[in-house]
């Protein structure tokens, strides 16, 4: 439930339900089912979202359809002289050195393939929010 039901909405979900089980195992009764049944309580009322569900459904789909394509010589690394001298790494940006912690304007895409959408549409219920605020962000940098 917390991966395929609440999801990105509230990623702490995982983790409390993993930290319950745990409690429960070690401790076992009663203790351990009173972590259970407040793990419960906090999964029943936490926001659901299956958008990163229908990502990966989306994106699975997508490379099945897909023909394999090179990765972008700009993404390649280039350990070596002779992968420099061909352009490995040229002109890569890297998204811990700009301000926001991002390169919105370096395609991460192979040459051959464009795709004018995105496998992750974010709801607009709990993290998700600010999730989505931080796509429309870099979307209106790449415009």
């Amino acid at each position: 439930m917390a991966w395929e039901d609440i999801g990105l909405a509230d990623p702490r979900a995982i983790s409390l339900a993993q930290d319950a089980a745990t409690t429960y195992e070690r401790l076992g009764s009663p203790e351990g089912e009173l972590a259970l049944a407040q793990c419960v309580i906090y999964l029943a009322v936490a926001a659901k979202s299956n958008a990163g569900y229908l990502a990966y459904q989306r994106a699975t789909e997508f490379v099945k359809h897909t023909s394999a394509s090179e990765v972008p010589l700009h993404l390649r690394n280039a350990p070596t002289v002779l992968m420099k001298h061909l352009g490995y790494g040229k002109n890569y940006h890297y998204s811990h050195d700009s301000a926001e912690g991002v390169s919105a304007f370096q395609s991460y895409w192979p040459d051959d393939i464009k795709p004018e959408f995105s496998f992750y549409e974010p709801t607009r219920r709990g993290l998700e929010i600010k999730i989505a605020e931080q796509l429309d962000q870099l979307k209106k940098k790449m415009a």
